[in-house]
């Protein structure tokens, strides 16, 4: 793509070519005279097209793209599905989006065409009651039910919002039309990182941020704020994840103050600054989240337990296994312990590979095994890659020197190697509350 690029005269600068931000302006031109829609392409976006960050974008842009740059396919500049899923490599294609992955770019697209409406005032609709109860439900199930299906709620609620917007309320019903669409804007860019495109997750975003400022909810700015930083710290760009993690601390009083307080520290562990993250992390056993401030709940809910898992994240970052496994333990123990419609079954698979990986830096191979029972029974539409990429780190663990002669050490991570390749065969209980909680 970058050939194709340099090889299209600058139609600005005589004898230069094409830059990237008038690449990108081009396509959003040629975007808005052939579909009558408005697309927020910038030369970041195409940047990270370029560095492969982003291996297949949206039908609209790939179209746009051919156009400018004058060539007939995809491959042509690049493009193919099979690399999307980046360094975890072949053997991750069972990861839950499969089936998925024209959806979710095509989604990521839309939300970026509908950031001007997002950004203008003085738009209403009608009532968001029901809007905002669709949106408790999906953000409750999530992890609980299939994705695909609470994936396809959140456009609809995002999309029904915006309709609504287009026509004439009170301001009070305006702001929460914003906030409406706001929060299903954060749920699919939170889908978008899970489903293993974070960079996807910033085209949702993006367009929450400016429904937060619009509806002006403090809280859903706090957790526009979490996505983002989600969605940078699985893009390895960590410096970023510290500083929304910071910022969003600035609006939060709910849970979302416990969450970001802890995600900051593990930021902060991860980017070296050791002194600092013990400080945030102090700050966040501190934390008390005001039981006045509104909460969306399940996965925008940071419940004790929750915390603990980030906490122990820190700690392992900070080289404290010890601490690393009592924080962990205390976790799994209060997440087993939750009712099922409060436990965050995502957040409790990511703690018991801490456990996990606790224990074999401590040299306790059987307690690995027996912790990572549990996360191996998980199903296959719930493996999500944040899931995946941990759980090959710890098949990368056993592969050390201490381990990679032990017979259970192999065991273990062909179990791993199984559960990336192939479908789950065990049955969860959660199965059985599929039909009633979409019903």
């Amino acid at each position: 793509m970058r050939a194709a690029r340099e090889r299209t005269p600058s139609p600005n600068t005589p004898g230069a070519h094409l830059s990237r931000a008038e690449l990108a302006e081009a396509v959003c031109a040629w975007l808005w005279a052939t579909t009558d829609t408005r697309y927020e392409l910038d030369g970041h976006y195409i940047a990270k097209l370029e560095r492969g960050a982003v291996r297949w974008p949206g039908a609209a842009y790939r179209a746009g793209l051919r156009e400018v740059l004058h060539v007939a396919t995809d491959s042509e500049l690049g493009f193919g599905q099979a690399g999307t899923l980046g360094p975890l490599g072949p053997e991750l294609t069972t990861c839950s989006m499969a089936g998925m992955e024209d959806q979710l770019i095509d989604a990521g697209d839309q939300s970026v065409s509908l950031l001007a409406l997002a950004e203008e005032s003085n738009v209403g609709g009608l009532t968001v009651e029901q809007l905002h109860a669709d949106i408790q439900r999906i953000a409750q199930n999530y992890l609980k039910v299939p994705t695909k299906a609470l994936f396809q709620r959140s456009i609809a609620v995002r999309d029904r919002a915006f309709k609504l917007l287009g026509g004439r309320q009170p301001p009070q019903q305006t702001r929460d039309l914003y906030a409406a669409a706001g929060w299903a804007l954060t749920l699919l860019g939170w889908m978008s990182v899970d489903l293993g495109r974070p960079e996807v997750a910033e085209s949702h975003t993006r367009t929450a941020w400016a429904c937060a400022d619009a509806s002006g909810y403090d809280e859903l700015r706090a957790w526009v704020r979490a996505t983002q930083h989600t969605a940078a710290f699985w893009q390895d760009d960590i410096d970023h994840a510290v500083d929304f993690a910071l910022d969003g601390l600035r609006y939060a009083s709910g849970t979302s103050a416990l969450f970001l307080a802890s995600a900051a520290a593990l930021d902060l562990a991860r980017a070296g600054r050791t002194d600092e993250a013990r400080t945030m992390l102090d700050q966040a056993k501190r934390t008390t989240p005001d039981p006045a401030a509104p909460e969306v709940g399940g996965l925008f809910l940071c419940t004790p337990e929750r915390a603990e898992g980030l906490w122990s994240d820190a700690y392992l970052t900070l080289g404290h296994p010890d601490l690393t496994l009592e924080h962990a333990n205390r976790s799994v123990a209060l997440f087993e312990s939750a009712p099922h419609a409060l436990r965050n079954h995502g957040s409790e698979r990511m703690t018991r590979l801490q456990q996990v990986k606790a224990h074999l830096l401590l040299g306790e191979l059987d307690g690995a095994r027996e912790t990572l029972i549990p996360v191996l029974e998980t199903r296959t539409e719930y493996r999500m890659r944040p899931l995946i990429h941990r759980i090959s780190e710890v098949a990368a663990m056993t592969t050390t020197r201490s381990y990679v002669d032990a017979p259970a050490a192999q065991a273990l991570r062909n179990s791993i190697l199984d559960f990336t390749r192939h479908p789950a065969t065990v049955r969860s209980p959660l199965d059985q509350e599929t039909g009633k909680a979409l019903a």
